[in-house]
């Protein structure tokens, strides 16, 4: 089925329209026919160990891994020797923030991070205080961006590692990474940032941004499930990295474990693909995001959660006031593939954590919606997700009231 035209007062003729549509990038995308097309030949004709140099089937395993590992690297302005492939960025989070916590165990035993950060981050910083770690938990504003000068003032002569995200995965705000690094950097303080969100969505630079470890997921830019990578700075400074999987010694002993060959192939060329259409994807995707808004800003009792100014350009989050989310979700499940928050913690029924940091209170965090858009969202789909969600927000309020 073709997808339809239509404008404001024109009846929707859903044959012409394919449903559902998908309104949840935020929580991963589909892989671009591309990206499959590059990693069909590694599952079997082209099916060696990279680790297998004695003999062409590994030869030619090992140069299409190193051959990914330039573009993710090209992508981010690192140097392929920086790049270790991971199973994502969960994967990446933690051999970041432990592989530190254990490494600089001499110089202290305290990481900075913030309350907004994903449960990746969140959950690793709670494991390194019941090993005794001490973790600093920065508070955002309503906006949920961080104040740099709380960030200073909460460093200590033993503190290790600051980990701050590059861009919320609930809101869509990007912290002031730049600031960030130049304060680590003057106190002598690693600084990780998991910036699965941004890598390939917006310009990241590991070292115009000041980044020492960085994690990325394949899944978030058009490329395969179950693969990431984890960025390591090697000079000024160089990380040190204690292992977290031990067995080989692959990734330069950093991630022991036979390398997912057509993954990582997958990975690459997401990154070539987002590194070559970032710009101008970015410009359509944001002028979708701003009519988005636009139309469901109409719905009275509406308001965008987070800086709208700084983040990213595909990412929407609305509250609708006297309106249940788990309901509206609900009620839109059969039509339009949306979240109320992450992914990750999509089974809770507590309200978004990420929401209650920027000063909402439970009714209003519990009625917001986060909205991400992508590669081949439609002005069609845009404009039956204004008038669906209109209709269904407008139906739930009436039954409420009655």
């Amino acid at each position: 089925m073709g997808r339809g035209h239509y404008g404001a007062g024109k009846s929707v003729t859903l044959v012409m329209l394919q449903l559902p549509i998908y309104l949840d990038h935020n929580s991963t995308t589909p892989c671009d026919p591309r990206v499959v097309e590059a990693m069909l030949p590694y599952f079997s004709k082209k099916f060696g160990n990279a680790a297998s140099r004695s003999h062409s089937f590994g030869w030619e395993a090992e140069e299409a891994v190193e051959i990914a590992r330039e573009q993710v690297a090209r992508l981010i302005g690192a140097e392929t020797k920086e790049i270790v492939f991971t199973s994502g960025a969960t994967e990446g989070d933690n051999l970041a923030i432990k592989g530190v916590f254990e490494a600089y165990a001499s110089k202290g035993n305290h990481i900075i991070t913030v309350v907004t950060e994903h449960k990746a981050v969140l959950d690793t910083c709670h494991h390194i205080e019941r090993l005794g770690g001490e973790v600093t938990w920065l508070e955002v504003d309503a906006g949920g961006s961080i104040d740099p000068a709380e960030l200073e003032a909460a460093i200590r002569p033993t503190t290790v590692l600051v980990a701050v995200m590059y861009a919320n995965n609930e809101i869509g705000v990007i912290q002031p990474i730049r600031e960030i690094s130049v304060i680590a950097r003057r106190h002598g303080v690693l600084f990780f940032s998991d910036a699965t969100q941004a890598v390939g969505k917006v310009p990241v630079d590991v070292n115009a941004d000041g980044i020492d470890l960085l994690a990325m997921s394949a899944h978030k830019l058009y490329g395969p499930k179950g693969i990431g990578a984890l960025y390591v700075r090697r000079r000024n400074p160089r990380v040190r990295l204690a292992a977290q999987m031990d067995g080989g010694g692959h990734e330069r002993g950093m991630r022991s474990g036979t390398l997912n060959v057509p993954a990582i192939v997958g990975l690459g060329k997401a990154c070539e693909l987002c590194g070559a259409e970032m710009a101008s994807e970015a410009l359509r995707v944001s002028s979708l995001r701003d009519r988005l808004e636009e139309g469901l800003l109409r719905i009275g009792g509406t308001s965008v959660n987070g800086n709208r100014e700084d983040r990213l350009r595909h990412t929407t989050n609305i509250s609708f006031r006297g309106v249940d989310g788990e309901a509206l979700l609900a009620a839109l499940g059969k039509d339009i593939a949306l979240s109320s928050g992450s992914a990750c913690t999509s089974a809770s029924m507590e309200p978004s954590y990420v929401l209650k940091a920027l000063g909402l209170d439970d009714d209003l965090a519990h009625s917001s919606l986060r909205l991400g858009l992508g590669r081949w969202s439609t002005a069609d789909e845009v404009e039956y997700a204004i008038r669906r969600i209109g209709e269904t927000v407008a139906l739930l309020r009436d039954r409420a009231y009655r």
